[in-house]
């Protein structure tokens, strides 16, 4: 059975948990998802040093999978929209990898400009940013942030939605986009709640994540294109205090 390997890279057991159930739904029975929590880091992303972090938690997650089995997955899924570490577990590993962000980007591009709404005030730049790096400066008109964070958001859906419903309707009329992201693994399952409320499509981040990621299983060479040229684990894999 083929495996997609989907990384937490935040440290809350309740996103991991539902980054499981909405990425099997997705993937349907053909399909065995494994998903892993980064074992370190902040329990949400929200800035430059958070990210930092997660990108390091990403890799070490990946690594310590790969330690401890034979087979290679068929394709990796960062769960995070922001994608840490995406271009470095790129490089090294064996099977396709892709983010909740890049897959999105992508789906939404091919229907013209976009604007993505999140959780989470300082994510605008750091978005900006990664869209330019994967080649969507000219599509993204830009993000539109609630205050919430993801995390926060999904532990009240019935109130989030009131709240991203508004947003998204405000992020309509300042980019006047073909179509809206609804960006974070906390948010998974709300974009089909809030599409009858709105006139473009919107498009769920951790069902495109899923769907882009089981479309490259078939590239899966099962030969990492580039080994870490670093002394990974300390002590057996054993974080330091």
């Amino acid at each position: 059975m083929r495996e997609l390997l989907v990384i937490n890279p935040n440290t809350t057991p309740s996103v991991t948990r539902l980054l499981a159930q909405h990425a099997q739904t997705v993937a349907g029975a053909d399909v065995r998802v494994t998903t892993l929590q980064a074992r370190f880091g902040a329990p949400y992303i929200s800035d430059e040093t958070s990210y930092a972090v997660a990108g390091h938690a990403t890799l070490d997650a990946y690594l310590q999978h790969t330690r401890n089995h034979h087979a290679a997955p068929s394709a990796v899924l960062i769960g995070c929209f922001g994608d840490p570490a995406l271009f470095a577990l790129q490089e090294i590993s064996d099977a396709p990898v892709t983010g909740l962000a890049a897959a999105s980007f992508l789906e939404a591009a091919l229907q013209g400009p976009f604007a993505i709404v999140t959780g989470g005030e300082r994510w605008p730049a750091m978005l900006t940013r990664l869209a330019h790096a994967l080649g969507y400066a000219d599509t993204l008109a830009g993000s539109f942030t609630v205050q919430a964070t993801g995390a926060q958001l999904a532990a009240d859906p019935v109130a989030a939605q009131v709240v991203l419903r508004d947003a998204c309707l405000a992020a309509l009329e300042k980019f006047q986009v073909n179509s809206l992201i609804l960006g974070g693994a906390g948010l998974a399952g709300m974009a089909a709640e809030l599409q009858h409320a709105l006139p473009v499509p919107i498009i769920d981040s951790v069902q495109a994540g899923v769907r882009q990621a089981v479309r490259a299983m078939s590239r899966t060479t099962g030969v990492a294109r580039h080994k870490p040229d670093v002394s990974w684990f300390k002590t057996e894999g054993v974080i330091p205090d």
